[in-house]
């Protein structure tokens, strides 16, 4: 190739994502955070629940690639916890979604506080490095009056 040619079309070239809307919210559940059969005092209250994943992959809004990311969810609950089954499912929604690291830690933020309604949480996501910068986003969410 001379300086004289057009680059070669990999360069140019673009998957397509698919937009916000395909975050599939209505498939998270939960579970109450005490059962109502277990009368014992749960003592050192409140408890702090940590889920970890290494398989967040929403894609980059600019070229479709993906983007492989650590993701943990850190959270004081107030009466519900997040069903382990239902969020894999809401993260897989993330697949081939175009969304920046940073809306992405802030959108799962957001999606899981107005499920729960915890006292507060965390939203840590470590993603892989590309081009050498590695990119970690925090998000976090303390309840009014905590």
């Amino acid at each position: 190739m001379t300086t004289q040619e057009a680059p070669a079309q990999g360069f140019a070239r673009r998957y397509d994502v698919q937009g916000l809307d395909a975050i599939d919210t209505q498939v998270l559940d939960t579970f109450e955070h005490v059962r109502e059969d277990d009368l014992s005092p749960y003592p050192g209250e409140p408890i702090e629940i940590v889920i970890a994943t290494d398989e967040f992959s929403p894609v980059c809004p600019w070229s479709g690639l993906p983007d492989f990311g650590k993701l943990e969810i850190r959270y004081v609950p107030r009466d519900k916890c997040v069903e382990l089954k239902s969020l894999k499912y809401y993260l897989t929604s993330y697949r081939f979604v175009g969304i920046y690291h940073e809306h992405a830690t802030r959108r799962v933020l957001a999606d899981l506080v107005k499920l729960l309604d915890p006292l507060s949480m965390t939203v840590t996501a470590d993603y892989g490095v590309r081009g050498g910068i590695n990119t970690v986003v925090t998000a976090k969410y303390t309840a009014p009056g905590k």
